[in-house]
């Protein structure tokens, strides 16, 4: 999985209310706009409870 820039994740994952699953990130992503690539790698994370934004970080490399 290639890293993301964590800032530009962050933005793309605007209004998650933590703890998120997966599939909210994914919403959110595709709702702030996010680009393909930014979309693959949300989709391709460990579908689990994310505690808050830096769980998000860590997981994808940020």
């Amino acid at each position: 999985m290639s890293k993301a820039n964590p800032i530009e994740l962050q933005k793309h994952l605007s209004g998650v209310d933590y703890p998120a699953k997966r599939d909210d990130l994914v919403a959110a992503a595709e709702r702030n706009g996010a680009d393909k690539d930014t979309l693959e790698l949300v989709r391709n994370l460990p579908d689990r409870t994310y505690e808050g934004p830096s769980g998000v970080s860590k997981e994808i490399g940020g």
